[in-house]
């Protein structure tokens, strides 16, 4: 299979900056704030992972069949995936929430101690991202996304 005729490989690519650009505007909905810097962020709604995954498997089942090994080794990839996204991904950011919220009680303390405060914020911490992984709400509809542009782009392209 040629690199740029590889139907999977496209519909995966394109998944993930269709998830990717898509969270700009459905942010914009539920906070009436635009942040262009979700594209190029984790975490959000929808999951790009889930909707890069579930577009490969899909693809690779349109290509070679559900009765394929290589479905199959892309389908466990999904479920993996899917699974870390909404769960050690989301654990590792809620985390990040606490651990923040800390080197923030501990900034205050060091004011009223010492003149720490004073330096510059980059100079004190650097804070841990915390939008890592997903809600299962997210990562659900990340897997539709995939699937859904895959079969657009199938019946559409080929």
């Amino acid at each position: 299979m040629d690199l740029f005729t590889n139907f999977p490989l496209w519909a995966s690519l394109a998944a993930i900056f269709f998830a990717q650009f898509v969270k700009v505007p459905i942010q914009y909905i539920a906070t009436r704030r635009l942040d262009w810097s979700l594209l190029t962020s984790t975490g959000g709604m929808p999951s790009s992972h889930s909707a890069a995954v579930t577009a490969l498997s899909t693809g690779v089942a349109l290509q070679t069949g559900m009765d394929s090994a290589v479905f199959a080794v892309s389908a466990v990839f999904a479920i993996i995936t899917m699974f870390d996204a909404s769960g050690v991904r989301r654990q590792a950011g809620e985390q990040a929430v606490v651990l923040n919220q800390l080197v923030l009680d501990f900034g205050r303390f060091a004011q009223e101690a010492k003149g720490w405060q004073d330096k510059p914020a980059q100079e004190k911490r650097k804070e841990l991202k915390e939008l890592l992984g997903h809600k299962p709400i997210e990562v659900f509809f990340g897997g539709l996304t995939g699937i859904a542009l895959t079969l657009l782009f199938h019946y559409l392209l080929l």
